[in-house]
């Protein structure tokens, strides 16, 4: 089946002779310009902002009050995010990366095909599951965990939802997805050991799949950073 690939270029370039644009300015993808939450990255920036304000007042606001008992919520909340890591992982390995993807300069597919429209939506769900995992922080707060509440979590929360709103808008697919396949894959255990620990406290003594996966996310922003050459 052929493809329609088209070039797309999130800066606008000057014209150094004329200074107007170049043909190389924005094209955003239009398959995507009607979904929820596509059309501005305000809604998106706006969430992230009050995502951080609660970061910041959680603390002061749980510092006389006991920790709140959630596990039940916990354990819906996780086995809910198991089977959502999972389907997220296998539907990028079947729009791509097991049927036709290449681990060399893999561009996005803008046609409409099936295969093509299959990796918008993964990745469109994708992006909406950044959303949803902001939750994380919010219950090691209300838990009085703020050991697990660090720069570097608060940033990934923090910046993932923004950072995919362009992805979708303008990029849904390629190379890029590979990433979002091992993190989708990645976040598939990490949510399997918190459902387990919320579950059962006797399975918080493992916590040599804690500290592994923990690697393995390292692993992948260090990989993600290097392929967008951060």
């Amino acid at each position: 089946m052929a493809t329609s690939l088209r070039r797309t270029d999130l800066y606008a370039i000057l014209d150094p002779e004329t200074n107007e644009r170049s043909h190389a300015d924005i094209q955003s993808d239009p398959r995507t310009s009607d979904l929820f939450m596509m059309n501005s990255p305000i809604p998106s920036t706006l969430i992230c902002i009050g995502y951080l304000i609660a970061v910041c007042l959680g603390p002061k606001f749980m510092a006389n009050r006991s920790p709140y008992n959630i596990r039940q919520l916990l354990l819906v909340y996780n086995v809910a995010m198991v089977a959502l890591s999972g389907y997220l992982f296998y539907e990028f390995l079947a729009a791509g990366w097991l049927n036709g993807y290449s681990l060399g300069c893999q561009p996005v597919d803008y046609s409409r095909s099936p295969t093509a429209m299959r990796m918008v939506r993964v990745c469109y769900l994708f992006f909406l599951s950044k959303f949803i995992e902001l939750f994380d922080t919010i219950f090691f707060i209300m838990k009085k965990n703020f050991h697990q509440v660090s720069v570097l979590h608060v940033l990934h929360h923090g910046i993932m939802p923004i950072s995919w709103w362009f992805g979708i808008r303008f990029v849904p697919g390629g190379f890029g997805t590979f990433h979002s396949c091992i993190n989708s894959f990645i976040h598939f255990l990490m949510y399997l050991y918190y459902g387990l620990a919320a579950l059962s406290p006797s399975f918080r003594q493992y916590l040599f799949l804690k500290k592994s996966m923990t690697w393995m996310q390292m692993v992948s922003r260090k990989h993600r950073d290097e392929m967008f050459g951060k």
